[in-house]
């Protein structure tokens, strides 16, 4: 195989691979049931100044599967943290005991969990459209490789099958978090 082709196939499936983490990363953000310090992922924190991951500012744990507790490396961080989670919107109302933030993470109802599956369907076809382009460029390139019709039209093929194979794991994906979320 000509090693344009080559390459082309290889940032092909590394923009795949790309748009394949970006997806976990982002259903690690979507709550399913149990409370997971993940959830709080999103958080910033104003930190003398600077926004700053709330991951950096303080250890992130769930004693059990309904609580999250904050425990921040600075005391005089806890009202920022407090004032971080409240501003990420994730509907959790923080609870500051002086030393520790407790979060009470509610049970979701029908008809939150299933805008959470929507979401969730949303962020695959996100990731599915993030794979055609990477099909498109990955033709385009091909197109103006300068190489014999048959080498163009087996790269075709096999920019073809690699998008198929990355399809189908979306797919997967998603319907693994769709029964994550709907299962009370």
């Amino acid at each position: 195989m000509n090693e344009d082709i080559q390459f082309i196939l290889d940032s092909a499936k590394e923009s795949m691979d790309a748009a394949i983490k970006h997806l976990e990363k982002q259903f690690l953000n979507i709550r399913a049931g149990k409370a997971t310090p993940a959830m709080l992922g999103s958080v910033m924190v104003d930190y003398y100044g600077s926004q700053t991951p709330l991951s950096q500012v303080a250890n992130v744990n769930t004693p059990d599967g309904r609580t999250i507790t904050v425990q921040p490396w600075e005391k005089n961080m806890l009202q920022e943290i407090e004032r971080g989670i409240m501003y990420a919107n994730l509907g959790f109302n923080p609870m500051n005991n002086g030393d520790t933030i407790i979060i009470n993470v509610p049970p979701l109802t029908e008809e939150r969990r299933l805008n959470l599956a929507k979401q969730a369907k949303a962020e695959a076809e996100d990731a599915k459209i993030s794979i055609r382009t990477a099909r498109k460029d990955a033709n385009d390139d091909i197109k103006k490789a300068d190489v014999s019709e048959d080498l163009e039209k087996n790269a075709e093929s096999d920019i073809q099958k690699l998008t198929d194979k990355y399809v189908v794991k979306i797919d997967s994906l998603f319907d693994f978090k769709e029964k994550e979320i709907m299962t009370v």
